[in-house]
């Protein structure tokens, strides 16, 4: 059962049936400006038996999935499903050998080869499943003068299919470029002119594709469009289902946990000039992995993601360039005896991030200490910008936007946790910059700073992005977000060509940025930034951590 009642500017959420009956003391998160409070009741048993039957569902998904004499087409759809529905991570192994079958049998599979459903959906999976499908699959449906044929206008499911197809697009496929622009105009209008359910997925899909999506998040809406289909698979859904709320479970008693770490810290008292977003935060990494096996590598990235966002805040919106130096030279040479010398206010972080730092393995820790030393170094430039009224060039910027927007800090933090996948070769991965690193960090810095920017001139902060482009260029400032988005459009087709390249690091690493990169799209979007201006995610929150989805 859930209960909703006012608290403050946001929302308290009473949710029973699950978990620990002590939770309500210590998830009580209400200094957040969202204003949730999580309250879990119920038995072990309960949970038993939804694992149990978990279980025995999964067995039956898992038969479905490795029946080869299904049809190509179902088969495909009744994947499609399941990467949609979030389940997709309990079948890794069998669904890559699928995929691979697909991939070597694509050519001489001419079953399907003039319905454009099936030869976009078909494109958009074996991408994203890192196989190297040639664009030229879509000039079946093209006329001899290069433009898509007028036919398909009237193909609905075609047409969408397409559209997501085309996110998944690189530099030079001009192909793809048409095809987004095509399909966008003619869902655009069918979706104003219907009121059909196909017409809301249209607009669902139009407002953000599913390349860009965060599984989590998406899941939810997923399964209940999953069940409207008439001919859904019961088994599937039901476990989706079960599957949501376990992990819903999974997910709260971690958050529990780490809200006891963070309020024994009493950083809400020592810094009342902070964002204390502990849930929104925890929201934000379940964006970059959600999985029962990664609840570890949650636990550290949690506790790395709030200090760096208490020393943002530091460097941001209180500290003097006359304190913020000692500290910024403290974090160079990494010595805690360098912490009495510093303004009462920074040893409190200061001993935190010092004593957090040796909680993990002496490798790691080498490897997570230089980007923190290399984002307090571009956190105290921009401090100088600020101080000094200067307005830097927009390269100038973004290569210490670049460290700025944390990605790089937060994607090596993320691999904290994962076991023998976060070996040498993957921290040496980071620190070359590669290409899809680059790419994360540039998105994260432009849609920070044009989600952010109105609300960073009401209190006096560096110049962003947009008003490095205004100053350098002469432009207004629609047309700088306009250039930037040229800019945020490329970003994506950079991490698109790193997914279907040559994979020189394990799969979850290499989705680990991905997966970062899709959440920034769920915390900053329609010229909002919800990390700072809480009540913006507050719904998004409740659909992943508060509200479970009712069984039938």
């Amino acid at each position: 059962m859930i209960e909703y009642r006012e608290v403050g500017r946001g929302r308290e959420c009473l949710v029973t049936g699950y978990s620990d009956s002590d939770y309500a003391a210590d998830v009580d998160t209400r200094r957040s400006v969202t204003g949730y409070v999580f309250t879990l009741g119920g038995s072990v048993a309960t949970q038993g038996r939804m694992e149990q039957e978990a279980e025995e569902l999964k067995e039956l998904v898992r038969k479905e999935i490795l029946n080869v004499h299904k049809d190509p087409m179902e088969r495909l759809v009744f994947l499609d499903d399941i990467h949609r529905i979030g389940v997709v991570y309990h079948f890794e192994n069998e669904i890559e050998d699928t995929f691979r079958n697909f991939y070597k049998k694509m050519y001489d599979d001419s079953s399907y080869e003039d319905d454009l459903y099936y030869v976009s959906l078909r494109f958009r999976l074996l991408r994203q499943h890192g196989f190297n499908v040639s664009c030229d699959v879509f000039e079946n449906f093209k006329c001899e003068n290069g433009s898509f044929k007028e036919r398909l206008t009237n193909d609905v499911h075609g047409l969408l299919s397409l559209y997501e197809a085309s996110y998944l697009g690189v530099h030079g496929e001009n192909t793809l470029d048409e095809a987004r622009v095509f399909a966008t105009t003619h869902l655009t209008s069918f979706s104003t002119q219907s009121n059909s359910p196909m017409a809301e997925q249209i607009a669902h899909a139009l407002k953000l594709p599913l390349h860009r999506r965060s599984i989590r998040l998406e899941s939810w809406y997923q399964i209940s469009l999953y069940e409207s289909k008439p001919f859904h698979n019961e088994a599937l859904l039901k476990f989706a289902k079960l599957d949501f709320n376990l992990l819903q479970i999974l997910h709260n008693k971690e958050l529990r946990d780490h809200t006891r770490w963070w309020r024994s810290l009493d950083m809400v008292t020592k810094y009342p000039f902070v964002r204390d977003r502990v849930v929104e935060a925890y929201f934000w990494i379940l964006g970059v992995y959600y999985e029962p096996k990664y609840s570890y590598a949650r636990m550290l990235l949690n506790k790395f993601f709030n200090i760096i966002s208490v020393i943002d805040d530091i460097y941001d919106a209180y500290g003097t360039i006359e304190e913020l130096k000692p500290f910024t030279e403290t974090v160079q040479r990494w010595d805690k005896s360098c912490i009495s010398q510093l303004p009462d206010y920074m040893r409190a972080i200061s001993q935190v991030m010092f004593e957090t730092f040796e909680e993990i393995e002496q490798d790691l820790a080498l490897e997570q200490r230089s980007y923190m030393k290399a984002i307090c170094q571009a956190y105290f430039q921009e401090s100088i910008w600020h101080h000094q009224n200067v307005v830097p060039t927009y390269d100038e910027y973004m290569k210490n936007g670049i460290i700025t927007s944390g990605y790089l800090y937060i994607t090596a933090a993320s691999y904290q946790g994962m076991g023998e996948l976060a070996s040498k070769h993957a921290f040496e991965w980071v620190d070359e910059n590669t290409k899809a690193l680059k790419a994360s960090c540039i998105l994260a810095r432009l849609l920070n700073d044009i989600s952010s920017h109105k609300f960073e001139k009401t209190r006096g902060h560096v110049s962003s992005a947009i008003d490095c482009y205004m100053v350098q260029f002469g432009f207004s400032i629609e047309e700088a977000k306009k250039e930037l988005q040229i800019r945020i459009e490329e970003a994506w087709k950079d991490m698109n060509e790193e997914i279907i390249g040559s994979r020189i690091v394990p799969t979850p690493i290499l989705f680990a940025v991905i997966n970062v990169t899709r959440t920034l799209c769920d915390i900053y979007h329609c010229d909002e930034d919800g990390y700072t201006v809480g009540q913006f995610m507050q719904e998004k929150v409740a659909t992943i951590l508060v509200d479970p989805i009712i069984m039938a």
